[in-house]
């Protein structure tokens, strides 16, 4: 997601920082470059007048020219301005009410009825909500199954009447959602291929019946710049309250979310970041820019990792690391609990300073980790607690088992031994950089 307009924004600002000294005749390449950059991200061409003229009278001010270091606060300008652009300020999701609801609304394809299912659960884990899915889309053929399905998977109930006109299906599921204790509402409406007439009629009488906290039209971020158009329509005819973005993690060059709040004067509350139905994420201007310059987003990564690895779990690997007991048995949990925050290669990226270290460019060879996960599964649990025993004809019949050679669990228990090690001194504090 924007990766290419980062690496392009960040080889600009690498040239102005430089210089002793900003003018107008140095900065001139460097605002081209910027300009170029958020064009070809598919950036609205009046977003992307308004951000470079705005960039280049303060970085032409009184205040540039006498900083000790210019180029540091060009950075610090690029970086403020991409904030106002993205909204300047995190706009969460409303929780008051009881029950609160939230109506989503979009096109067809948009990724909406998915979206429901995943707000539902980030609804659950963040602010502890007990939510209710509301099938109203009973035009989509398989729509209702498949909100259904998620309901199933997620362990959130669905309320669903059917081919029920919608107005009745919200106003019994306001009824429903009182006498079960549900305290947010989530109303999955019916999308077409255009905006027209009936669909916004339908929405408008269920908006009047529900009377939602939030009404939350989802957006395709591959639309690139029809999005502006379809949100503009729907605002028109419907008072709407954000933005999702979705299919973020997908190939989109992404101008769409440094477009929608200038243009439409919306906010994006969240944004699709995975297919999963925990990848969707609270959009955050300054974290979301601080990404694309190459800034890294540690509170995003932290936060991720919260959401997904067990405390419990986490306390007891730190104790038995500083003990010196951790095991091959630990060391497959860990694995495991990495493989849920999705690919090394993203995590990396969300480092600060990632692309100077050069972790940015760093690839991790998937089949060589199921390699390392193929050999420990092929020993015993006893084996896995006691890798000392690890003897030439056990190794033989691990390598045999997870199809290795005796040299892949040679070293592999080599890396382990280093690991522990290390891993060891840090748990304790006393750990010492090799250079």
């Amino acid at each position: 997601m924007l990766e290419n307009l980062g690496e392009r924004l960040q080889s600009a600002i690498g040239k102005i920082k430089g210089y002793g000294i900003i003018n107008e005749d140095n900065i001139k390449d460097a605002m081209r470059e910027i300009r170029l950059a958020l064009l070809e991200a598919d950036v609205n061409y009046q977003v992307v007048k308004s951000f470079t003229a705005k960039v280049k009278e303060k970085a032409l001010g009184e205040e540039v020219r006498k900083s000790i270091n210019p180029g540091d606060l060009f950075v610090k300008i690029v970086n403020d301005e991409l904030v106002n652009l993205l909204g300047n300020t995190k706009e969460s999701i409303n929780l008051s009410g009881n029950p609160a609801i939230a109506m989503l609304v979009g096109l067809q394809g948009s990724g909406k009825t998915t979206t429901v299912g995943k707000l539902a659960l980030h609804l659950r884990k963040k602010a502890k909500k007990k939510p209710l899915l509301v099938a109203c889309d009973i035009y989509r053929p398989g729509a209702i199954d498949q909100l259904q399905q998620i309901g199933k998977q997620l362990d959130i109930e669905v309320f669903e009447m059917g081919k029920v006109k919608p107005v009745k299906i919200v106003t019994e599921a306001l009824k429903y959602a009182k006498e079960h204790n549900h305290d947010y509402i989530l109303i999955d409406t019916a999308g077409r291929l255009h905006i027209d007439e009936d669909l916004m009629k339908e929405l408008n009488d269920i908006r009047e019946i529900a009377k939602p906290h939030e009404i939350l039209l989802i957006i395709d971020s591959m639309m690139g710049q029809d999005a502006i158009n379809v949100i503009n329509g729907f605002n028109e005819q419907l008072p709407l309250t954000g933005t999702i973005l979705t299919k973020m993690d997908g190939d989109t060059r992404g101008g769409v979310a440094l477009s929608v709040r200038e243009l439409t004067n919306l906010p994006i509350k969240m944004i699709g970041i995975s297919e999963k139905m925990d990848g969707l994420s609270e959009f955050d201007p300054e974290r979301m820019a601080g990404r694309i310059l190459g800034m890294g987003d540690i509170v995003g990564l932290v936060e991720q990792a919260e959401s997904l690895i067990d405390e419990d779990d986490a306390k007891k690997t730190m104790a038995k690391m500083k003990k010196g007991n951790f095991d091959l048995e630990d060391f497959l949990n860990q694995m495991k609990q990495m493989k849920k925050l999705g690919s090394m290669e993203n995590l990396l990226k969300m480092i600060p300073g990632a692309k100077k270290m050069g972790l940015n460019n760093i690839n991790i060879d998937p089949k060589q980790i199921a390699r390392v996960e193929a050999i420990i599964l092929s020993m015993t649990p006893y084996e896995r607690r006691n890798p000392a025993i690890l003897k030439a004809t056990r190794k033989q019949r691990i390598a045999k088992g997870s199809g290795t050679d005796v040299a892949d669990v040679n070293r592999l228990l080599k890396q382990f031994e280093q690991s522990k090690t290390m891993m060891k001194q840090m748990a304790s504090g006393n750990f010492k950089m090799p250079f």
